[in-house]
């Protein structure tokens, strides 16, 4: 009995020595519980405050981007006319390819850009470039063609579900009806540069922007404003509905001074050789005429330019050189300028006489007429006329270095500029200028080849047209400018250079008579009003000098002011002189019908 009493009574201790222990379990599991459950929902709550609260704006942002597409619609640039109206630069209807970065994950473009690289013949590695530079999260396109050929516009539309954020949009690109006709002065086109992009930051991605020439200079007039439509698309990426849009307005008209068919005359009379034309008007500075060849087709930069092409342009002939802005030893058309400084230096007067000779002697040198023989006693008609070196020699050591450059710069040499890339700048050195330019002493051989435009004197064609419109229009210097809108402005307003009316008709004499009995006789067959020029050629390394002529016309009253140089073209008389007729002529045509 004691013992049934016994049991139970252990029993009922051992539940109660446990039951407090399993409750604290049971009450930490719960707690923990609890505290997890918490902190999950506080997770969660705070996610949620993040996203709708902190960044709620800026998701709102993204997922609208994700939502609506802003499609850039290019602008038209403005039209390039000549002063007549005649179209130089238009557009016409292209094809872009744009890619939609957030269409597709890094990993998939590489693919995609392979694919790309055969149907657009662009380099894949190119494609993946753009992307990257603009990032893959950015909510713009990336165009990587400003235009493709019917072919592979076909090919991306049959395989365009494979090609997902790869879209074709209409726009316009460059149109040059005449090709290579003026393209030194057109310049050309492409899309804009980090740094442009950076300077201005309205730009959108894929601007066209003027890289050269007038497409350069006048790149705000010309440029107009883009547009967009914003467009509501599916996860896919297609358009559901169009949600707004802003209108591209295209850019203004630019008028040019250049008369179109002169500059094509120009350029057909250089015939494909090295050489300039620079033509302008002698009153205003207007440029008729900035021919340089040989020339190159600016249509080429309205795609993608490959290495080779580009290299074309760098060697050879050089055809990208602008050389109606380069400098070139003048040879005898600088004797203008000689002329102008021995007369204003007060040395010599409009009516003296100098004896000629086959050569003067200076030193140990002989340094001869280019005749070989005298004129005798001659004045400045006639030492102009027949190009007498000895006669220009006695002048340049009278008056020394110095002189002549002073002159030389107020005519225009080392003076004028234009604008335009690459251009080059005249120079008449002073012995302080050799000098420092040089590290050498002047001799006197220096100052003789100077007074004759040769040695270290430099002028560009279009600074020897300015030289010689100073003495066509009665001694000013003008400015040289390309835009209609520019001229009779106070910035091109022409500069009186101080010659006085004594020396300039002394000048023009000797112009005069070259044409009519001297070197430029070639421009006296009647075909042309009476003109006034100077024929030159300048020594140069290679098998045959330069040929140079400075001149201007009518006489009677003075209009046009022209410089020709064919590079190693020989005598000036025969190369240059019948460039310069054939501009003339349909300079004087054009004047004739009006």
């Amino acid at each position: 009995m004691a013992s049934g009493l016994f049991f139970p009574h252990r029993r009922k201790a051992n539940s109660s020595s446990s039951s407090p222990s399993r409750r604290d379990e049971l009450i930490w599991r719960s707690v923990f519980l609890l505290l997890g459950i918490t902190a999950i929902m506080g997770v969660c709550t705070f996610r949620l405050v993040q996203l709708q609260i902190l960044e709620g704006q800026l998701n709102h942002e993204r997922s609208e981007q994700n939502r609506v597409r802003p499609i850039p619609l290019s602008a038209d640039r403005g039209n390039i006319v000549d002063r007549k109206g005649q179209l130089i630069a238009a557009n016409r209807l292209s094809r872009g390819v744009y890619l939609w970065p957030r269409q597709q994950s890094p990993q998939q473009w590489q693919t995609t850009a392979f694919r790309l690289q055969q149907i657009l013949e662009i380099p894949a590695e190119e494609i993946i470039d753009r992307l990257a530079q603009t990032g893959y999260d950015s909510p713009l396109p990336v165009r990587i063609s400003q235009q493709i050929t019917p072919e592979a516009f076909v090919a991306l539309a049959e395989y365009a579900p494979q090609l997902p954020g790869v879209e074709v949009f209409a726009g316009s690109t460059r149109l040059y009806p005449h090709r290579t006709l003026a393209a030194h002065v057109i310049g050309y086109i492409g899309e804009a540069s980090e740094a442009d992009m950076n300077a201005n930051p309205l730009y959108p991605n894929g601007m066209i922007v003027g890289q050269m020439g007038i497409e350069r200079l006048a790149n705000e007039l010309l440029q107009g404003k883009w547009g967009q439509r914003l467009v509501e698309v599916d996860a896919k990426g297609q358009e559901i509905r169009l949600l707004g849009m802003e209108a591209a307005t295209g850019g203004e008209t630019v008028e040019l001074t250049l008369d179109l068919e002169m500059q094509r005359t120009a350029e057909q009379a250089l015939g494909g050789r090295r050489g300039a034309v620079a033509a302008i008007d002698v009153n205003t500075g207007a440029v008729l005429v900035l021919a340089s060849s040989p020339s190159f087709d600016p249509s080429i930069f309205t795609g993608r330019v490959s290495e080779a092409q580009w290299q074309q342009l760098q060697q050879g002939d050089y055809p990208f050189l602008n050389r109606a802005l380069q400098g070139y030893p003048p040879g005898s058309t600088f004797k203008i300028v000689t002329s102008a400084a021995g007369i204003e230096s007060g040395r010599f007067s409009p009516h003296s006489i100098l004896s000629t000779s086959a050569f003067i002697t200076l030193g140990n040198h002989q340094f001869w007429e280019h005749s070989r023989q005298g004129y005798g006693a001659i004045g400045f008609r006639e030492a102009l006329a027949y190009s007498s070196n000895t006669f220009f020699y006695q002048i340049g050591l009278s008056i020394g270095p110095e002189e002549i450059s002073k002159w030389g710069q107020r005519m225009g040499i080392g003076t004028t500029i234009l604008g335009l890339e690459g251009e080059g700048s005249g120079i008449i050195p002073t012995p302080d200028e050799k000098e420092e330019l040089y590290g050498e002493p002047w001799y006197g051989g220096d100052t003789v080849s100077t007074s004759i435009g040769q040695g270290l004197v430099q002028a560009t064609p279009l600074e020897l047209a300015v030289m010689v419109a100073s003495i066509a229009n009665g001694g000013y210097r003008v400015q040289p400018h390309l835009m209609t809108q520019q001229t009779n402005t106070p910035e091109t307003q022409p500069e009186a250079t101080g010659l006085s009316p004594e020396t300039i008709a002394a000048i023009r004499s000797g112009l005069v008579a070259a044409v009519q009995q001297g070197t430029a006789q070639g421009l006296n067959d009647g075909s042309i009003p009476l003109t006034a020029g100077k024929t030159g050629t300048s020594e140069v390394v290679g098998p045959q000098p330069h040929a140079l002529f400075v001149g201007f016309g009518p006489v009677d009253a003075p209009q046009i002011a022209i410089a020709v140089i064919v590079e190693n073209g020989g005598f000036g008389g025969v190369t240059a002189i019948p460039v310069a007729h054939e501009v003339y002529k349909a300079f004087f045509g054009v004047r004739s019908e009006e």
